[in-house]
């Protein structure tokens, strides 16, 4: 935190643009080295950049400086527009490298500091990372709500409200001379039971923000030779798969990430089910069995012409659609439902039947299941066990009876909501006890 970092903030290789970011105490020394002077701040100001080493010309760039704490990092901050050559952002940062008290960035370190000057919390610090990783709209509008402090202004509306009740029952323990009310522990319940139950229900989100960031998992199952991979290239609208009419061709599990409705969906093809002796095709059929447990939703496949598959029907549950493929081999449309409940799906990858309903079908799935709530969603698994530790304190809280043990599972409920945002400070207990009961009036 001593020293000055400065790293590349564009993507390297060739553009239009490069920009190096500093931040630290050092930034403003640097430009004067570079540049003989530091421009106005917030003002983007066109300069030479100089080597200090011979003075020869370097870049004729843009400078914006931004002086802390009134920065994004809370830290003297420089940017340097520059001409977006590989040479010309190369040579800046082998300069900057020969300049005191600075050093190259670790991966992360401007959001870092940026939560270490008290500039984002923990769960804004993770929402840019998500925002530079999207890859589609709704990722990319969950990451700014996030980055916004949408969860954070929940959980410490949640801390806030148990700092309160923990601030009464501290004081009806230190301070029982005091003219405070009685039955503190009894007073509070109602308000630690609300709490538990609004983290309870919080938690029963379907895990729809997770799946959102990560994708949500589509795996593509069903016996050999059914048209599992052919249905995974028409979806992704590429040559993603081997298709052969040798059954069991696909042996290892295969990924097609894609986007539907502005929603990311991984697309799995995964081996045919069936009993097999070869060793090869039995692992890729406990992948795939694997991976239908794992996954978020099925596409059951089978063959229109053929009977139904025994193992496929025994898959049939609320996470799944039945798909009945090859349906160009059938004289006539069957709208036959003994595939499964509800009817299958008829399509004919061959020919393209049906693929646009099976596809908007697909979508809305997703969207039900990833758009279920206006209310923001928690993203990471961090937050859901913090949130489920804090939930099982408020529960315990409850049940314990004793004041001091009541107290102490409410100091953990607080302390378990902290570690999401990175705020834990027992000066805030305090602030909170002496504002609400005037100790020592």
């Amino acid at each position: 935190m001593h020293r000055t970092i400065y790293a590349l903030a564009t993507p390297p290789g060739r553009g239009a643009v490069a920009i190096i970011r500093l931040s630290g105490p050092a930034a403003g020394a640097a430009v004067m080295e570079l540049a003989g002077s530091v421009p106005p701040a917030r003002h983007a100001t066109l300069r030479n950049l100089y080597d200090p080493a011979d003075g020869s010309v370097l870049d004729r760039c843009l400078i914006l400086w931004f002086p802390g704490p009134d920065s994004v990092t809370g830290e003297d901050v420089a940017e340097l527009h520059l001409h977006g050559g590989l040479a010309v952002s190369a040579s800046v940062v082998e300069v900057l490298g020969t300049l005191p008290d600075m050093r190259p960035a670790e991966p992360g370190e401007f959001t870092r500091r940026a939560f270490e000057n008290g500039k984002m919390d923990l769960t804004e610090a993770e929402a840019v990372a998500d925002l530079v990783d999207a890859q589609t709209r709704g990722q990319q509008t969950q990451a700014l709500r996030q980055m916004q402090g949408a969860l954070a202004r929940i959980y410490d509306g949640w801390r806030e409200r148990l700092l309160r009740s923990l601030a009464h029952l501290e004081a009806d323990l230190d301070f029982p001379d005091e003219d405070l009310p009685e039955c503190v522990a009894a007073l509070v319940e109602p308000e630690i039971s609300a709490l538990a139950s609004e983290i309870a229900l919080h938690l029963h989100d379907g895990r729809r923000g997770e799946r959102l960031r990560a994708g949500f998992q589509v795996a593509i199952l069903g016996p050999p030779n059914v048209g599992k991979s052919s249905l995974l290239n028409a979806l992704a609208r590429r040559e993603a798969a081997i298709v052969s009419e040798r059954a069991g061709t696909t042996r290892d599990v295969i990924e097609v990430h894609l986007e539907l409705g502005g929603l990311p969906v991984i697309l799995v093809d995964t081996a045919g089910i069936r009993e097999s002796a070869d060793e090869i095709e039995e692992e890729g059929v406990r992948r795939a069995r694997r991976r239908a447990a794992d996954a978020d939703f099925k596409l059951l496949v089978c063959d229109a012409s053929a009977e139904p598959d025994r193992v496929l029907l025994e898959m049939v549950d609320d996470d799944s659609l039945v798909i009945a493929n090859k349906i160009d081999l059938v004289s006539a449309p069957t709208g036959r439902s003994n595939f499964g409940q509800p009817p299958a799906v008829e399509i004919s990858v061959k020919t393209g039947q049906g693929l646009d309903a099976l596809e908007a079908r697909l979508r809305t799935v997703v969207a039900s299941r990833l758009t279920a709530s206006a209310e923001p969603a928690l993203t990471r698994a961090r937050h859901r066990t913090a949130l489920e530790d804090c939930r099982d304190c408020l529960l315990r809280a409850i049940a314990a009876g004793q004041p001091e043990l009541v107290a102490e599972d409410v100091r953990l409920a607080v302390r378990a909501l902290g570690r999401i945002t990175g705020r834990v400070d027992v000066e805030d207990l305090l602030d909170v006890i002496f504002r609400d009961f005037c100790i020592g009036k």
